[in-house]
């Protein structure tokens, strides 16, 4: 009996992870987890709390006791927050930025690689910065996705953009630019490209154009283990 498909997204901001990976799923018919709104929601919970962001041992201990799970189809991923929908509150400029912070903890990461790697066991698109490298090292199609910083920053504006209209394009640029910096340098879990994983620049690509690429690599893998 073959084991249940994993794929793991990585890449840095704006590199198109969410986009693709629930399209992915949807196309392959698999749990779509995107990891980055669970930071999200760790955030949240801290700035609904009286936790100082800065107390790392503090952060790191409601990350392993909060309730956060993802729920429904790809298109409509439900993201809640001890029972509670937090989708669109997530999505807020202090969100993003204070979520880029708290996953550099290491106590924050273990307690969300825990439960990635539980949702997982049963077969899933995953997307994030480590899933190929720390999440799943054994998963059975890695992609590391980027494109050029300009192109990135303008992907992440719009996004950013329909949940709060005040977001400038340069704001989003630096802010993006800074976690970038943030997320190749931290010390657990850097952002780096897996030795098995494929490249994909999408820079000047369609969201199309690069599917059928990951659809093609994931079907030319599939036949070489068949083999």
């Amino acid at each position: 009996m073959s084991h249940p498909l994993i794929i793991a997204i990585d890449g840095p901001s704006g590199s198109g992870k969410s986009t693709l990976g629930r399209m992915l799923a949807r196309e392959l018919n698999l749990l779509y987890i995107d990891t980055g709104s669970m930071y999200r929601a760790v955030a949240l919970a801290v700035m609904e709390s009286s936790i100082n962001s800065n107390d790392d041992v503090a952060v790191g201990s409601l990350a392993s006791r909060v309730s956060i799970d993802l729920r429904g189809e790809p298109d409509s991923m439900e993201v809640t927050l001890e029972g509670r929908d937090v989708t669109e509150e997530i999505r807020s400029e202090e969100v993003t930025h204070l979520s880029s912070v708290i996953s550099a903890i290491p106590a924050v990461r273990r307690a969300m690689v825990a439960r990635q790697r539980e949702m997982g066991e049963r077969g899933a698109v995953l997307n994030g910065r480590d899933i190929g490298t720390v999440v799943f090292p054994n998963a059975d199609v890695k992609f590391f996705l980027t494109a050029v910083p300009e192109e990135r920053a303008k992907r992440r504006f719009v996004e950013e953009h329909t949940h709060d209209s005040s977001v400038s394009f340069d704001e989003t640029f630096a802010d993006m630019a800074e976690r970038d910096q943030r997320d190749a340098t931290r010390i657990d879990s850097p952002l780096t490209v897996a030795e098995d994983a494929i490249v994909l620049d999408s820079t000047g690509l369609s969201i199309d154009e690069v599917l059928q690429r990951m659809i093609v690599a994931i079907r030319e893998r599939s036949e070489k283990r068949k083999s």
